[in-house]
């Protein structure tokens, strides 16, 4: 039996699993890949990396500790977690059975993908997933966002504050009317385009023009120096579903701890409902939910 198990190899896992390694407990981390969203990230043309601030060297420092550490970690897909009279069993995709004192689940989130021609060529050249980490790159450029919600309209509102222009494709009617949607439909340097959506992205090399379509079948060629898809994030919950409580979007609720509705299971990151999307955050909750676990932990070790 593990002391602990760490599902997921982003910021917030690699980080917890290195803490937890580092507190001598007997520790696995059971993950598809390392890095997680690290592993992707916006390239453009007339920036260097200097300019980011990504978290990636922090990170690429705790995932080249567990790569050397190789009897830490087991790369397979977690199907489920259940609860015994005093532990925990982690399932996995091949059948595995693993068992554990405490776990925690740092699986991220996943990205609503548009689905048209050309996102998938042109994903992190020009196109991305984040205004929120990288609108400070795109002064008095153009761009767009499209998406449907409040996820969209803050994007576009943080790039309105810095870009020539924003271009926001497909927001709903009832989004339009909060504030913040009220504050974009004033803005001089945004367009509002609510009846049309994506029918391809366009670029040489980089992502460059965005082709939208309204109901009536016209058609606009969107030209942009980035373009954001913020049509929401879904958390990688469901091996826990049962097993704590997750609120109405299904990501877990977590106390300022690390703490779940199930004492002995934490959780991290973008999987929880804290607060912003970003990889340093994620950094820091790790690290507090490895040190929250090694206290469940103590006074059994």
């Amino acid at each position: 039996m593990y002391d602990l198990i760490v599902i997921g190899g982003g910021p917030a896992g690699l980080t917890a699993a290195i803490y937890a390694i580092r507190k001598r407990l007997n520790v696995l981390l059971i993950s598809e890949d390392l890095g997680g969203k690290t592993n992707y990230h916006l390239d453009l043309p007339d920036v260097e990396s200097y300019q980011i601030i990504r978290g990636v060297e922090v990170v690429n420092k705790f995932k080249s500790e567990l790569e050397y550490l190789d009897f830490t970690r087991l790369m397979k897909r977690v199907e489920r977690v259940e609860k015994t009279e005093d532990s925990f069993v982690v399932y996995t995709q091949d059948g595995g059975e693993l068992e554990a004192r405490a776990v925690i689940v740092a699986t991220g989130t996943r990205q609503e993908w548009l689905d048209v021609p050309g996102e998938r060529e042109y994903l992190s050249k020009g196109l991305c997933y984040s205004a929120l980490s990288y609108a400070p790159l795109f002064i008095d450029k153009d761009t767009v966002v499209v998406g449907e919600d409040d996820l969209a309209l803050r994007s576009a509102a943080e790039l309105s504050v810095v870009a020539h222009h924003v271009d926001v494709v497909g927001p709903s009617a009832a989004a339009l009317q909060t504030p913040l949607g009220q504050k974009l439909v004033r803005a001089e340097n945004v367009t509002i385009l609510s009846d049309y959506r994506v029918t391809r992205v366009e670029g040489n090399g980089y992502c460059n023009t965005v082709v939208v379509k309204n109901n009536h079948g016209q058609e606009k060629k969107l030209m942009a120096d980035g373009t954001f898809i913020e049509k929401g994030l879904r958390p990688n919950s469901q091996m826990v579903a049962r097993l704590v409580e997750l609120d109405a979007k299904g990501f877990i609720k977590v106390d300022s701890y690390s703490h779940t509705t199930t004492p002995g299971v934490f959780a991290a990151g973008d999987v929880t409902n804290i607060y912003a999307e970003q990889v340093l955050v994620a950094v820091g909750e790790g690290v507090k939910a490895a040190l929250s676990a090694y206290d469940y932990l103590l006074p059994h070790l």
